[in-house]
């Protein structure tokens, strides 16, 4: 049975409308608009689609029975980064309006991306009418001075909603975020939530604008029995900048770390012939990152820009959990890249059933008849050789 007619097809046009390999519709009732455990479940009881590239089989499950798809020696790639308080309260010096500023990415010499949103009834929107060099009064008396739009060179006729700016603090960030700043929060979410729902349970550091969501599910009950299994665990950083971008902008530099240890585990991975499993779409960009065209992945610092698409190609990992996707987000094209990947146990003289975007199509065509939820408090998709 052809599910291709559900999708629209990929555009030809501009090299970033490439990236948006699905464009379906979403309904607003698959839209998590709350935590799992508001919800009455536990965070490893949400739901898991496992999807097999090889022979595009799609299997349901439950999260917490992650361990009965992976296998002793596996390397689970995880991202340690916290979620920030990354919203604030803020007011024009100019003319006194209420406005939000989210952080979204720090930049060295202590220069920070931050992006400007204006009240939308329950909601917010981008605010574009900034201008270079004015400050704004933030919550608890801190200021925040705009310097430039962000990248440079990106104001529009419409305005910039990002910028480089100064943060003029009353004391530490952690300490003013914990205590005059929040999670940032779309308008799906509708209540407001605890710091500690936007955390996974192995964050080492915060510095992430948004929740680093695939790996939200984990419990510490379910890494033990992981562990007793033989999957291996390796934690890297990449802090996320805030991820509402417009329909045609790529990802944004972000910070991230890959310690030697993890490149190690990695390499030895595949050397072995075991796989390498990333948790979520942020350790893919750290590891691809680092990693050679020959698939030698080495350990590193610093901020990567890295687009992932199909032309592209993935070189360092073999699976990945993810959460579900909007439309057309460039999320996808890294999903459609991982789905491009012929996997290694498959015969030459037996090649992929479907394409990668093809492969995609069926397990979200499953997924929208399913009822799985999409955004971080979600269900979550498997992808697996």
């Amino acid at each position: 049975m052809s599910v291709l007619p559900l999708f629209a097809k990929r555009d030809a046009g501009e090299a970033f409308n490439k990236l948006s390999s699905l464009n379906f519709d979403l309904p607003p009732e698959l839209e998590a608009d709350a935590p799992p455990e508001a919800r009455g479940f536990e965070r490893d009881e949400v739901r898991l689609m496992v999807s097999y590239r090889g022979d595009d089989r799609v299997v349901h499950s439950r999260f917490r029975d992650l361990g009965n798809f992976l296998e002793a020696g596996d390397v689970l790639v995880i991202n340690t980064s916290g979620t920030m308080n990354a919203s604030i309260s803020a007011e024009r010096e100019l003319d006194g309006a209420a406005l939000e500023l989210h952080l979204s990415t720090r930049l060295p010499a202590d220069l920070w991306v931050v992006e400007l949103r204006r009240p939308a009834g329950t909601a917010t929107a981008p605010f574009r009418s900034a201008t270079a060099g004015e400050m704004l009064r933030l919550a608890g008396g801190a200021k925040a001075t705009l310097h430039s739009p962000y990248p440079s060179g990106s104001s529009r006729r419409k305005g910039s909603r990002l910028w480089v700016s100064t943060l003029d603090l009353p004391g530490p960030l952690d300490e003013y975020l914990e205590r005059h700043g929040s999670p940032i929060r779309y308008g799906y979410v509708r209540e407001s939530w605890p710091a500690s729902y936007y955390q996974t349970v192995y964050t080492t550091e915060k510095g992430s604008a948004e929740m680093p969501s695939a790996g939200r599910a984990f419990t510490p009950e379910l890494i033990t029995r992981l562990v007793a299994r033989g999957v291996q665990i390796a934690p890297l950083i990449l802090h996320t900048g805030v991820a509402s971008l417009e329909e045609g902008e790529p990802p944004y530099e972000e910070l991230y770390r890959v310690p030697l240890e993890t490149a190690r585990l990695v390499n030895a991975a595949h050397t072995a012939g075991k796989r390498v499993v990333a948790v979520g779409t942020t350790v893919v960009r750290a590891l691809e990152t680092v990693t050679d065209p020959d698939g030698t992945t080495h350990p590193g610092a610093g901020w990567t820009s890295l687009v992932i698409t199909p032309e592209r190609g993935i070189r360092a990992v073999d699976a990945m959990l993810t959460g579900l996707h909007e439309p057309r987000s460039t999320h996808l094209a890294m999903l459609e890249a991982l789905a491009e990947r012929e996997p290694a146990a498959l015969s030459p003289k037996r090649p992929p059933i479907l394409s990668g975007r093809e492969h995609l199509e069926v397990a979200y065509t499953e997924a929208l008849r399913g009822g799985y939820l999409w955004h971080e408090f979600g269900d979550l998709h498997l992808i697996l050789p």
